[in-house]
């Protein structure tokens, strides 16, 4: 079992640190940045909005990316169940003992 030693990452100008596992470091260092730059691409120029009007919205933006992610997984998954299901007909026909 790892230990999870402390990681310092910085989200809009603001320091966090938070404990990880040292094989999944570089991991959330990517995922502060991409917060961090989606925090930044909904705050824009307006300096003032409020940090957790800015977060609730960046984190909306990034569910929805994540749920579209999904979705397009799940019609992949089910357009390759469908295609095993009809080559294993087709396996199951060229081996079917004449009648």
């Amino acid at each position: 079992m790892s230990a999870n030693e402390p990681v310092s990452v910085h989200i809009l100008d603001r320091e966090y640190t938070v404990g990880v596992e040292a094989s999944e470091r570089s991991s959330l260092m990517a995922a502060a940045k991409l917060l961090d730059s989606k925090m930044r691409e909904v705050r824009g120029s307006n300096r003032m909005a409020a940090v957790d009007r800015v977060a609730v919205l960046a984190a909306l933006n990034l569910a929805h990316e994540l749920q579209q992610l999904r979705d397009e997984q799940h019609a992949r998954d089910k357009e390759l169940t469908r295609t095993l299901g009809d080559l294993h007909h087709k396996l199951d026909d060229l081996l079917a003992p004449p009648r």
